[in-house]
């Protein structure tokens, strides 16, 4: 599977964390911190690849949590190999 963060669409955290819920299909009790998305993440037993898409637009919207996230989503694919993050401008 998927998941797409639209960097033009995802204007807000929460709008970041509704996005990977929704695409997910995370746990209704998912924190909707970068620390939850990381465990689900980790915990992912599905092939799943994560596309970061208008990147520059995420960092003006999101500032230096999209830079967090980045690194969290890099993070956890080393420590899951079922995940791939690939990030286009």
């Amino acid at each position: 599977m998927t998941a797409v963060i639209d960097g033009t669409k995802i204007d807000t955290r929460e709008a970041l964390h509704d996005a990977m819920q929704a695409q997910l299909a995370l746990p209704e009790y998912y924190g909707r911190t970068l620390d939850a998305l990381y465990d689900c993440l980790t915990d992912r037993f599905e092939e799943t690849e994560l596309r970061l898409v208008n990147a520059k637009d995420l960092d003006e919207h999101l500032g230096a949590y999209a830079a967090v996230l980045r690194r969290m989503l890099r993070d956890a694919c080393e420590d899951n190999p079922r995940l791939r993050f690939v990030e286009e401008e």
